[in-house]
């Protein structure tokens, strides 16, 4: 009877253990996610940048290559 209770009490700092794990794994998990995130959200913004840039780009070329025709017709 005794040993039946020190086994269970055994069992039972055995699983508070692992809860206690898991839970701080839980924390890790979603700081870590929480970086991912703000991570993602800063490279999302950059493409939208970078893309706005490259149709910038796109214009002023098709503008001077307009210029440039422009000149050899006259």
């Amino acid at each position: 009877m005794i040993a039946d209770m020190f086994d269970l009490d055994a069992e039972l700092v055995r699983l508070e253990n692992k809860i206690d794990s898991l839970a701080a794994m839980c924390e890790r998990l979603r700081d870590e996610n929480q970086v991912l995130k703000s991570t993602l959200d800063e490279w999302m913004r950059e493409r939208v940048q970078l893309s706005d840039k490259t149709e910038m780009a796109k214009s002023r070329v098709e503008a001077m290559i307009s210029r440039l025709k422009s000149i050899g017709h006259e």
